[in-house]
This record gives structure tokens, C-alpha cells and sequence, in this order.
């Protein structure tokens, strides 16, 4: 039985420390299947389908069936164990993240305790790239290429030419 990783997030956008942890994982796992959030009470920069195929052009990479992009729009969870997981994977750049973490492992743990929760922390390359900084720097005009994938920047630039953004 493959050994699957379930990595939730809303990727908006998906940044190089998204990758780095999924490249790492990889080395763990047989699969990730990376989650997709779909919350309907926020308004993402990008749709779920355009962050679904941002994501998909990246994980391409590494390999038919090692990574798996997929939305979700329930408990991450229930999606995890939708998908076959035995773990949800979560990166941890700090104290902070830490904290946040540590709860959110302890409520997941309560409703699903066969769901392992695995951290892995970011690279001292990595450990400051945060999506929201990201769009931030883009929408004022910023250069985010050494944050975001060269397509994923391309794709920023252009999200942010268009008048509704």
C-alpha cells in the first residue's frame, strides 16, 4: 500500500517553499496529493482552477503519480483520508507557525487519530517566502521572482495587468 501525504493549503500562489516541501516530502512519501483549498468566504488573487493548474504545470517535474493536485473544500482531514493519506503534511517556517500548528495538529489529531500530522521546516533559503508577502510585492509592483517559480511570476504579472485585480 503506497504511503500518502496529504498537503492543504490555498497556494495562492503557489511559492518556492511550497515546492521545496513537496520535493521533500516526496523523499517520505510514495505520493502527495496536494489540496487545494476551496473556501468559499474568501476571495483568493487566483481562482481555484487557475491555482490547481499553476500547480499541476510545477509538480510535473517530479514524475507521473508522485504528486497528485486535487480540490478541497471540507476539513482537510476528511480530504486527507478521501485521498488515502495516512499523513497531512505541514511546513513550518517559525515559532509562530509552530504555535498555529501545534493546535491545528491536536484538533486534527482529535477528529482523525489514525491521521498522522508530520512538520517539516522550511530551509534557511525558503523559511521567509509567505504567499501574502508574495502578493503584496506584486501588487505594488515588486519583483517576486526569487520567491515564486518563473511561471508562477509570469502569471502573477499578468493577473495584476488586468484591470479587475
Amino acid at each position: 500500500m503506497p504511503r500518502i501525504a496529504f498537503y492543504p493549503g490555498s497556494f495562492d500562489p503557489v511559492t518556492l517553499g511550497h515546492m521545496e516541501l513537496i520535493a521533500r516530502a516526496l523523499r517520505l512519501f510514495d505520493k502527495v496529493v496536494i489540496g487545494v483549498g476551496v473556501h468559499h468566504g474568501k476571495t483568493p488573487l487566483f481562482s481555484a482552477d487557475e491555482r490547481i493548474a499553476m500547480l499541476q504545470a510545477e509538480v510535473a517535474a517530479f514524475g507521473a503519480g508522485r504528486a497528485e493536485v486535487v480540490p478541497f473544500d471540507n476539513l482537510a482531514v476528511d480530504a486527507a483520508i478521501a485521498h488515502g493519506a495516512v499523513a497531512l503534511l505541514r511546513g513550518l517556517r517559525d515559532g509562530t507557525d509552530f504555535d498555529y500548528e501545534m493546535q491545528m495538529a491536536g484538533m486534527n489529531g482529535t477528529m482523525r487519530p489514525d491521521l498522522e500530522t508530520v512538520f517539516l521546516p522550511a530551509s534557511p533559503g525558503s523559511r521567509h517566502i509567505a504567499a501574502t508577502f508574495v502578493r503584496q510585492i506584486a501588487r505594488m509592483g515588486g519583483d517576486v521572482q526569487p520567491f515564486v517559480p518563473p511561471r508562477v511570476a509570469e502569471l502573477l504579472k499578468q493577473k495584476l495587468a488586468s484591470p479587475a485585480n
